[in-house]
């Protein structure tokens, strides 16, 4: 069986009409929720009406709740301390608002971004934990979409993202270089023609990475198909094998303060310059959980303090 109420008795009914039972007179319960008398007077007359039975009388100017009303504030008090904790409950169980935070990242963005980002974070939200999952663009998304994390960041310039349902702050641009060995004989005052690099050997990062779609899209450009001696699973280990005189590679500038002195970076050619933008990406139902607004404000102060071109 059903029970019988109708959708007209809200929460919000209810919470003027407690107000209203605690302050004892319309205008006392006008002033503490901020509303008009008038609104206030309607509602308590609509949740009479929707309970269908008399909650008040009128006493000259006044209005003096009955024992009816009595007997509804009881089950009212019940039924909003069951529902805050029901609330609070949904939200532990979907993991927001919580002292954890289950951020993904894009390795290259563990040198700078991440560990400025988390002690903003803690100096924010000094009890919160944040767990940090590492990969590609292509997985993170998935995960993000799956709920297995709350935030990622990624290059979104590569990345398919549904606007409707995903929140994006974007953090900055990064321009991508040409990464030669240092053993390499290069000109490094002028700008790399990929075409002249025909005969050279490169490494790669493995489809899904950010960097790998521009990689790929560039030596489309250039009209031919680079011999790739080997495709690894973070940009750590093939920064790795370039230094070790392996191959060539492309790569993000973010990551030029850890290689410049084992690296040799030569700037693109206009046919073969590349952008990244870097976003901080979470699910829009939950642009309100407390977690993510700070998150957010920490990822808007760190845009801010980045010169124009980074």
């Amino acid at each position: 069986m059903e029970p019988d109420i109708t959708s007209d008795i809200t929460f919000r009914k209810l919470t003027i009409f407690m107000a209203f039972m605690e302050k004892g007179n319309i205008a006392r319960t006008a002033e503490a929720l901020d509303l008009s008398g008038v609104s206030v007077h309607r509602a308590l007359h609509t949740l009479e009406e929707n309970v269908r039975c008399p909650l008040f009388i009128h006493k000259g100017r006044n209005l003096m709740p009955l024992p009816s009303a009595w007997t509804l504030l009881e089950y009212c008090q019940e039924v909003t301390q069951l529902m805050a904790r029901g609330l609070e409950e949904t939200r532990k169980t979907a993991g927001v608002g919580q002292g954890r935070l289950r951020v993904g990242t894009l390795y290259s963005l563990t040198l700078e971004t991440v560990p400025r980002l988390i002690m903003g974070m803690k100096l924010r939200r000094p009890e919160l934990e944040m767990d940090l999952t590492m990969g590609s663009n292509e997985t993170l998304l998935r995960m993000l979409e799956d709920g297995v994390l709350d935030a990622i960041l990624i290059s979104i310039s590569e990345s398919e993202i549904d606007h409707n349902s995903f929140e994006v702050l974007p953090l900055f641009h990064d321009d991508i270089y040409l990464a030669a060995p240092a053993s390499a004989s290069l000109n490094t005052r002028e700008l790399a023609d990929l075409r002249d690099y025909r005969d050279r050997k490169f490494v790669s990062l493995a489809e899904g990475f950010a960097t790998y779609a521009g990689f790929q899209e560039a030596f489309h450009v250039a009209g031919f198909e680079p011999e790739i001696v080997t495709r690894v699973n973070d940009i750590f280990s093939m920064l790795s094998l370039v230094q070790a005189g392996v191959g060539f590679t492309l790569m993000p500038g973010r990551m030029k303060k850890m290689y410049e002195g084992s690296v040799q970076l030569l700037k693109l050619s206009q046919p073969y310059q590349m952008r990244q933008l870097i976003a901080i990406v979470f699910a829009r139902n939950r642009e309100m959980d407390p977690n993510l607004l700070a998150l957010a404000a920490e990822g808007r102060m760190y845009a801010r303090s980045l010169p124009e071109a980074h």
